[in-house]
């Protein structure tokens, strides 16, 4: 836009030197890269220090996990009575009982137990680093959209400027009878129509800020100045294998731990179904005499044999193995699906942009010439710049699109953050 611009307005040079000013707003941002977006969110994003916090619940669930049975202290006094013949003497007549009972854990119950917590808390583990990587792909397809946004924004604040400089030159030409009105109005209206495309290209790039924020957790919302350029650090090449994708997914490994938290749960369900006996030791004294007590108790599993929870367990292993062959399906088809599209955005790139815009860049400077050579009207050259501008526009958005492919490719091998 601009090199056609410094070949039109050859004559006011002074016009063509304001447009390389900088914004004043543009002063005390924030630069911010992409990899810093990530690492901050990382660091402070409140979802993941509530995950976090998580972690520490299952921690102490576990360690709660591990605690053995209590021992339980009995008192017990028989034949007391508050009249009779001959009188009531609490050492001859009454039985006094003191013992201790503690209930003999079997069958690994404890154990058991102790298995189902601790894959509770790895499953914790597995959920926060998933959450990592969700947040982690979320800022970076965010930033890259912020970034395209930014850029759109600029373009065509430096077009509006452009065509500012136009729209003067055309109204000195008028002025001195050296041009139609007609062509001035239909420059001014062009203007207009511009200005209101900036406008919503603004409003786009505020909103983009908003929301890469707000995916990085941030309380407050800030002027940022993206440094990462859309064209620079793109990767050669992404590689795309499903059966590595299968392995570094946080996806299957919270199915296969689902599948062993099913089967730990099987297994309790199983030893609770065998009945823990209740060893009991004590002192006893009755009639005068001292004596020891010593026995053992237990539950007859006659009708409850926790059958129902034992047939529950199974059914929920039946059931996390298939959510595990369920998850690999959706892992390979999304490793395809943004493979697809990885291979697509890279040849518009590639292929398709570079020479998209060098053709439009000279067809804005043929219109250029023949409109300050007299060989061409006004409504051919603003159509020509008009071009230009939309293929640049789609230019910007194009490597932005190309670079969130890569970040979906990369999070469906399970490579992020």
């Amino acid at each position: 836009m601009k090199v056609s611009v410094c070949i039109a307005m050859r004559p006011f040079p002074v016009f063509f030197l304001a447009t390389l000013w900088c914004f004043p707003e543009a002063c005390g941002q924030t630069r911010l890269s992409v990899q810093q977006a990530v690492n901050k969110a990382l660091e402070s994003h409140p979802a993941l220090q509530s995950a976090g916090e998580k972690i520490g619940v299952y921690d102490a669930l576990a360690r709660q996990a591990a605690v053995k049975p209590n021992p339980r202290a009995t008192l017990q006094v028989e034949n007391l009575r508050a009249h009779g013949d001959p009188g009531f003497v609490y050492g001859r007549d009454a039985d006094t009982y003191a013992f201790l009972s503690r209930t003999l854990t079997i069958s690994g119950k404890r154990e058991r137990r102790m298995e189902v917590a601790s894959g509770d808390r790895e499953r914790a583990r597995l959920e926060r680093e998933l959450l990592a990587r969700q947040i982690a792909e979320r800022v970076q397809l965010a930033y890259w959209n912020a970034a395209a946004a930014q850029r759109v924004r600029e373009l065509l604040r430096d077009s509006l400027r452009t065509f500012a400089q136009i729209v003067d030159y055309h109204r000195h030409r008028v002025k001195e009878g050296a041009m139609a009105e007609a062509d001035l109005i239909r420059v001014q209206l062009e203007s207009d129509r511009l200005e209101l495309t900036a406008n919503t290209a603004a409003l786009e790039a505020e909103r983009a800020r908003i929301h890469l924020l707000r995916e990085m957790g941030e309380p407050e919302f800030p002027a940022l100045i993206l440094t990462d350029a859309l064209e620079s650090g793109i990767p050669e090449q992404v590689p795309a294998d499903p059966a590595a994708a299968l392995e570094q997914r946080i996806e299957m490994q919270l199915a296969r731990r689902a599948v062993e938290q099913a089967k730990a749960g099987q297994r309790l369900q199983q030893s609770l179904g065998r009945p823990d006996p209740e060893a009991i030791l004590g002192y006893k004294r009755a009639a005068g005499f001292n004596t020891l007590v010593a026995g053992i108790q237990w539950s007859l599993p006659i009708a409850d044999r926790n059958q129902g929870n034992i047939a529950a367990a199974g059914a929920e292993v039946r059931v996390a193995e298939s959510h595990l062959r369920a998850t690999a399906a959706m892992i390979r088809a999304e490793v395809d699906a943004a493979r697809t599209e990885y291979e697509i955005r890279r040849r518009q790139v590639k292929e398709s942009l570079k020479p998209l815009m060098e053709r439009a860049s000279e067809s804005a400077q043929i219109a250029v010439a023949a409109y300050r050579e007299g060989g061409a009207d006004l409504l051919r050259l603003l159509d020509a710049e008009r071009t230009l501008i939309d293929v640049q526009t789609i230019y910007v958005k194009t490597l932005a699109e190309y670079r969130q492919a890569i970040v979906t490719l990369q999070y469906a091998m399970g490579v992020l953050p």
